[in-house]
Parts: C-alpha cells; sequence; structure tokens
C-alpha cells in the first residue's frame, strides 16, 4: 500500500509580503510520494483499501493523456498488486507521452476512445461494455472524485493548519475543494481557484457538498479568473510567473492547476484581495509529472522536483 511521506510547510520571504504583512506558507503536497503526487495520494489512498474490501483484482479509471489521475493511479494499482485499466479520452491521443508510457510501465491498460463516446463515460450502458470487455472491475471516476476520494482528501488540513485565515488550493473536479471544505473551522475562508473557464464550477461545487452532506464551518470562495483560456491552455505570463516562482523561492509548479492557482494568490495579495495579517496556506497538489509532457507538447521547458 502507498506509504506517506512528511510534508513539509514552506514559508515564503518577499518585500511584496512584507510590506502586504502577510504570511504565505506553502503545504508541498508535491513530497507526500514520489511517484503518486500531491492530493492523488489522498484521493487513492481510500479507494485502494475499498477496491480491497470488495475483493476487486482491478481497478478502471478515465483521464486524458497528460492526466495526473492516469498517472498516479497506474502506480498506485501496482503497488497495491493490482492491474489497472485507463480509459484514455481523445482518439488522437499519443500513447507514447511520458504519462502514458509510465502507466504502460507500471501494467496500466490504456485503451483510447473518441470524445464523442468518453463523453457518455459515466452512462450505465458504457459501463456495461466496459465490463463485458474487461470483466469485473473497480472503478474510479475521472480525477478520483467520489466518496472515498473526499474521505481521503479531508486529512490533509488537521489542527496543526487552524493558524491559517485562508487556505488556497486549485480546483479541477472539485474533489479537494471539498474535502478541504469539511475540515475547514470557522475562522478560516477556503479559496479556490478554478483551472476550468466559465462560473459553472460554482454550482458544481455546489451540487459536490450537498451530495456528500458537508457543510463547511468555515467560508468558501471560488475565484473563477485565472484559468488562462481554460483548462489545458497557458499564455506566456503564466509560464514567466512560474519560472519567476521557481527562481524566486525554488518551489516548481504545474501550468494546468498549481502554476494558475499561485499566480492568482500573488495577484490578489498585489491587489490587496487579503486583509493585512492574514495567514495564508497554499495547497500544493503535486502534478509536476505533467511537466514532461508539457515539455514535449509546448516546447516549454518547465522545472520539476
Amino acid at each position: 500500500m502507498l506509504v506517506q511521506q512528511p510534508i513539509p510547510i514552506q514559508t515564503l520571504s518577499h518585500p511584496i509580503l512584507e510590506e502586504k504583512a502577510i504570511q504565505l506558507d506553502v503545504l508541498r503536497l508535491d513530497k507526500v510520494h514520489s511517484e503518486v503526487s500531491g492530493n492523488k495520494f489522498f484521493k487513492l489512498k481510500y479507494n485502494l483499501e475499498e477496491a480491497g474490501k470488495q475483493e476487486k483484482r482491478r481497478i478502471l479509471t478515465f483521464g486524458g493523456a497528460f492526466s495526473n489521475h492516469i498517472y498516479a493511479t497506474a502506480f498506485a494499482a501496482f503497488s497495491a498488486g493490482l492491474s489497472s485499466i485507463g480509459i484514455i479520452r481523445g482518439e488522437d491521443a499519443d500513447l507514447n507521452n511520458p504519462t502514458l508510457r509510465h502507466a504502460k510501465k507500471m501494467g496500466m491498460v490504456l485503451q483510447v476512445v473518441d470524445r464523442e463516446s468518453y463523453r457518455n463515460k459515466d452512462s450505465p450502458e458504457f459501463l456495461e461494455k466496459l465490463k463485458a470487455q474487461f470483466g469485473q472491475f473497480y472503478l474510479i471516476p475521472e480525477g478520483g472524485t467520489n466518496e472515498f476520494a473526499i474521505y481521503g482528501t479531508k486529512e490533509i488540513l488537521n489542527n496543526s493548519h487552524s493558524e491559517y485565515s485562508h487556505i488556497c488550493v486549485s480546483i479541477g473536479t472539485g474533489g479537494t475543494f471539498a474535502g478541504l471544505a469539511s475540515s475547514l473551522k470557522s475562522h478560516q475562508t477556503l479559496v479556490g481557484f478554478s483551472s476550468l473557464k466559465g462560473d459553472f464550477i460554482k454550482s458544481e461545487i455546489e451540487n459536490l457538498l450537498s451530495k456528500f452532506g458537508i457543510k463547511p464551518e468555515g467560508k468558501l470562495e471560488i475565484q473563477t479568473g485565472f484559468h488562462f483560456g481554460g483548462y489545458g491552455k497557458h499564455k506566456p505570463d503564466l509560464i514567466d510567473f512560474m519560472l519567476w516562482f521557481y527562481k524566486e523561492f525554488k518551489i516548481p509548479l504545474d501550468p494546468i492547476y498549481t502554476g494558475k492557482m499561485v499566480f492568482g494568490v500573488w495577484d490578489l495579495i498585489e491587489k490587496d484581495h487579503f486583509p493585512s495579517g492574514s495567514k495564508i496556506l497554499l495547497i500544493h497538489t503535486g502534478g509536476l509529472q505533467g511537466n514532461a509532457g508539457f515539455a514535449e507538447k509546448a516546447g516549454i521547458e518547465l522545472p520539476t522536483l
């Protein structure tokens, strides 16, 4: 099973933080495990346990060609002695990119489906076809978000983090945000930075909280203005910021999630969004494996661990 490494907290020092009287710390979840990095460790932890309880020997899940979830699930299943299947979005997916090469190395069977079929991945008919093809399996949804993932991600925060006034995290499927929301203290504000274009994520988060009966004690805030064009999109100012941030603090970011979140936090600090005296904890959700694929696809080298 997965073994958790100690999770360090890195305090940032910079003149703008002194000027605004802001304490800014980074919870380095990217260091929780060498292969199952960041929030994926917590999302998969109890799903693997549940697969064992159900006596399922095969994991099936979904993701894009550069998916952190696919990468992490392949290793997690391998480490637990389970086989795995990855249903990959897009008929043009390159099965030899760094993410999927790693998944295959871990024994994951990859099957590419066209985007139209992929949109039906949650339908009973689509899942029945997969069962007919692969036999029985333990299903983990795209991004890993289900009740066991939320149960795991609620463990990211504990009483040692109660000094912080603001917790900041990136949002993809919303599972990590929901888990953090369930652990929030009454004096804290959870700020989520959506990597997807559009305000629809706000209603999706509301539905997620309602579905799992989560009633946060603290405040929730969702920022939708730092997506840089949408999921998987980037712009030069984002890349420039990430390279500056690494040079300044020696913390690598990824352009899909953490780069956008940290850019947003820094921008809001400069614009006095956070009150003077705020203590902010940034959740580094990992995802650095994708930087290798980003380099191959975009021709831009980004720092990794």
